[in-house]
């Protein structure tokens, strides 16, 4: 049997980083499956439904192109892009506030035809009003300062301070809005204990 494609280790270096401290990457432009919303909630309402029409259509491209192609691959796991219209929301702890990006990564020959027929295939069989609402689109990082967050999501703090510090000290900056906070989500949080959750936290950054 063929060796299904593992982006992840493909592409190690940007999603296995250490979890000791941070580094600097520079991220190369890849395309995603994405959607936008607001409010910091997995289990309910939008998130729900949107981590839902991520995986059901980013599968049903697996499936189509192993059949079209005779390609095989492993899906990706979970990405989040987050940032607030006023940074004092995260201060705060305002998650009704929290606007994001959840996004799937795509392999490079995944066309947008085989995303659109996937997502019509889905909605004959899901009823997810957020499927359609999807899209394909490549993201450009660059220069970014990451590290593997190893426990729960409200312990992230420390280590999210680690890779601003790395930032500051090679003289970027950021804005935090359009520079946004990625986070890489390695472990299924439905199913894993928050102590041994893995998540790359990432913070792209430019120079001077």
């Amino acid at each position: 049997m063929e060796k299904k494609l593992d982006l992840k280790h493909e592409f190690k270096r940007y999603y296995h980083p250490a979890a000791g401290a941070p580094e600097i990457v520079d991220i190369p432009g890849f395309q995603f499956l994405m959607i936008d919303g607001l409010g910091m909630d997995f289990e309910n309402g939008d998130s729900q439904n949107a981590i839902q029409a991520l995986f059901a259509v980013s599968f049903k491209v697996k499936f189509l192109a192993r059949k079209a192609q005779g390609t095989d691959y492993v899906v990706m796991p979970l990405e989040g892009l987050w940032w607030a219209d006023d940074p004092n929301d995260f201060i705060k702890d305002n998650r009704e506030r929290w606007c994001w990006t959840y996004m799937i990564l795509q392999p490079e020959w995944i066309t947008a035809d085989l995303i659109h027929t996937a997502i019509q295939e889905v909605k004959k069989s899901k009823a997810n009003p957020l499927v359609e609402h999807l899209r394909l689109e490549n993201y450009h990082e660059g220069l970014s300062s990451q590290i593997m967050h190893i426990g729960p999501f409200a312990g992230e703090h420390p280590n999210i301070m680690k890779i601003h510090q790395l930032i500051a000290e090679n003289g970027g900056s950021f804005d935090g809005k359009t520079e946004k906070h990625h986070e890489i989500y390695l472990s299924d949080f439905r199913k894993t204990a928050p102590e041994k959750l893995k998540t790359v936290l990432r913070q792209p950054f430019f120079e001077g």
